[in-house]
């Protein structure tokens, strides 16, 4: 938008407040029209500099198995963390504090992440299953005809339960998961080249940093009646100072 500069600069101001506080409800509306449509809250981030580019995935598709290998210095890593359950516990005492830690927790936050840098957020209730999350990324990705599958690092490992729920898999209070078609290499050159999300919901990305933006707000004019109620006062005050003062040698 071009603002001619002889525009006074309240008027200005008024003008980009104005199309800012539309740019707001435009991105709330599109993140509420998604989540009808959809059933859930969805985020599209970019991860640029995280996963490799497009072009890296489609010569490598993705790391070999041995990039993810877990070696004797990941067991001893492992192990060390568990030293503090050391000492047995009993079962009704191990099911009591699992059921505190689920009482505790009502969200799930899940990435998914594609290898054209971007991550798809939505939240689950950790009692959801997998398949859940399954489900809804059938339903955003451009290729809903391709078979895929989901998998976390490090190490590499496929998720193939799709019965469990997010609290069992340990996906809580959040967690990143990666895509990848399932097809033969050579066949997925030209999948992985394509956008993995469909146009709506890659219109998606970044509006949550727009609708969290507090909306402007503007301050009430001044009423007339006390803007002038100062200036009545100074022309009282200057009139009784310009009244003629009795000479001292008058009296009565």
């Amino acid at each position: 938008m071009i603002v001619d500069s002889s525009w006074p600069a309240a008027l200005k101001r008024r003008r980009f407040t104005i199309i800012d506080s539309m740019e707001v409800a435009s991105a709330k509306a599109k993140l509420a029209a998604a989540k009808e449509k959809f059933g859930r809250e969805i985020h599209v981030l970019e991860t640029a500099g995280l996963l490799p580019t497009q072009n890296e995935v489609s010569n490598t598709a993705e790391e070999s198995d041995d990039f993810y290998e877990f070696t004797e210095d990941d067991y001893y890593r492992l192990m060390g963390t568990k030293k503090k359950d050391k000492f047995l516990k009993t079962r009704k005492i191990r099911e009591a504090e699992q059921a505190a830690q689920r009482s505790r927790i009502t969200k799930a936050v899940i990435r998914v992440r594609f290898p054209d840098n971007h991550t798809l957020e939505v939240a689950f209730h950790p009692s959801e299953t997998i398949q859940s999350l399954v489900d809804l990324i059938k339903k955003v990705i451009a290729r809903p005809d391709l078979p895929f599958y989901l998998y976390t690092t490090p190490p590499k490992k496929q998720i193939k339960d799709m019965t469990q729920d997010f609290f069992s898999a340990g996906f809580i209070p959040g967690a990143i998961v990666y895509f990848s078609y399932d097809l033969p290499k050579g066949d997925d050159a030209a999948a992985n080249s394509a956008p993995f999300l469909q146009d709506e919901i890659m219109s998606l990305k970044g509006l949550e940093i727009i609708a969290e933006q507090p909306e402007p707000v503007q301050s009430a004019p001044e009423p007339a009646a006390a803007r002038a109620v100062p200036s009545t006062i100074a022309q009282e005050r200057k009139a009784s100072e310009k009244k003629p003062a009795k000479p001292k040698w008058f009296k009565m």
